[in-house]
């Protein structure tokens, strides 16, 4: 006998009529996943183990050559320690603005939704417009910004200075990732119960300790979900910051591993030498989020 007593508690369950359905359905994603990712990953692996002549008329088998000649070049591991350095400096600055924007636009503000709406929109601009908006800024000779920085005093000119080309390419990434980080903290914050912090009040812990005793731990798995992601952000996405703004410069202070992946392939010709770069990226990328998983996971409090 069917229960009809509470029949909202019932376990409802698709049935397909043709067992071939669910997988025309999923067809689509998997195939825009092959083509789009496995394919051009499994053809850099490939490619990193061939070597072309300067026209591109013979290529060669060379094994592991092409690595041995990354490893004995030492611009490379320059641009690993830019790279890192790169990386975290994004990852912390755009963390921490927008958590701090986040718990501000939490609190109850007349005219919050025209701020939050606001605060969103630099998400949906393109990476090569954020780096022209910012070189409209900050360009030494037609900067709005640079024109008060030498008012002050300060001997401002990213196209000489490889330390302040860094500076504003580490602003211009961090700038455009506060707002998705803003939207993920915000979330967090709102999903918060309002009485564990009524309960924390009462117990007496002033507002900078509800933060750190009560709030930052219960937004501890959205802090390590976005900081995967922002590293991932920092060693892809800024290519597209650094080729409108600096190319690399000056003397290749801001060029990234993805830069030089892009300069040696395209721009040098060596196009196994970028494949192969490709490919220790892509580890490097993989072996970092897996360490986040093994190691920081462990501090997150669900």
């Amino acid at each position: 006998m069917r229960p009809a007593i509470f029949p909202d508690l019932m376990q409802k369950q698709s049935i397909f009529q043709s067992k071939l359905l669910p997988y025309a359905l999923v067809a689509p994603q998997l195939a825009i996943v092959l083509i789009f990712f496995y394919w051009p990953a499994a053809q850099a692996v490939i490619q990193s183990f061939l070597l072309q002549d300067a026209f591109g008329l013979s290529t060669s088998f060379v094994w592991f050559d092409n690595y041995l000649d990354l490893f004995k070049e030492p611009t490379y591991f320059e641009a690993i320690v830019r790279t890192f350095i790169f990386s975290f400096a994004i990852a912390v600055s755009s963390l921490s603005f927008a958590l701090l924007l986040a718990v501000m636009a939490d609190k109850p503000l007349r005219g919050g939704t025209l701020y939050r709406t606001l605060l969103i929109w630099p998400y949906a601009v393109a990476p090569p417009v954020v780096g022209v908006l910012w070189i409209f800024m900050l360009h030494p000779s037609l900067g709005v910004l640079a024109r008060y920085l030498r008012a002050m005093g300060v001997d401002w000119n990213p196209l000489l200075n490889g330390d302040q080309a860094a500076l504003l390419i580490i602003l211009a990434a961090a700038w455009k990732q506060i707002s998705y980080n803003f939207l993920f903290f915000l979330a967090g914050l709102q999903a918060i119960p309002k009485s564990v912090h009524e309960a924390a009040a009462i117990d007496g812990a002033r507002p900078m300790r509800r933060f750190w005793t009560v709030t930052f731990p219960l937004l501890s798995p959205t802090i390590f979900f976005l900081l995967v992601v922002n590293i991932v952000y920092a060693f892809f996405d800024t290519f597209g910051i650094i080729d409108t703004m600096t190319r690399g410069g000056p003397g290749k202070a801001t060029e990234t591993l993805v830069y030089k992946v892009y300069s040696d392939g395209l721009l040098g010709g060596n196009l196994g030498g970028s494949a192969a770069q490709s490919v220790i990226l892509m580890v490097i990328v993989i072996l970092l989020t897996g360490i986040q998983f093994r190691f920081v996971e462990r501090k997150v409090t669900y």
